[in-house]
């Protein structure tokens, strides 16, 4: 598993690098403004998976589910925000990220908030 450099967005702009998916999943930091570009070049759907902890905090009195996102061959999507209390695993303090697939598919995480 890889942790994905964070990109910081700011009033002049960003050109994200992407990273390749990591066949064994990758992880990246959490908090209201961060989201995750992915980038599907394969000829197939694939789908990306952000796994919510169990006993997540932040949401008391609700039941929630991993993230599941199909991104259709030739396309991407934008996954966000990846909120800290709900995604970040207790132990790695990251949000932890599964591909169906990872040929041809990259990755991108993203801050929106300038420091």
């Amino acid at each position: 598993m890889a942790t994905l450099t964070t990109q910081t967005v700011t009033r002049s702009g960003v050109l994200p690098t992407y990273a390749a998916a990591n066949g064994g999943g990758d992880a990246m930091s959490c908090g209201s403004d961060y989201m995750l570009h992915i980038k599907n070049a394969a000829a197939s759907t694939m789908t990306v998976t952000l796994a919510i902890p169990s006993g997540a905090s932040g949401w008391p009195q609700a039941a929630y589910t991993s993230t599941a996102v199909v991104v259709p061959n030739a396309s991407e999507r934008m996954i966000g925000p990846v909120q800290a209390p709900l995604y970040q695993d207790p132990t790695t303090g990251l949000c932890t990220i599964t591909y169906s697939a990872v040929t041809s598919v990259t990755v991108a995480a993203i801050n929106l908030q300038e420091p």
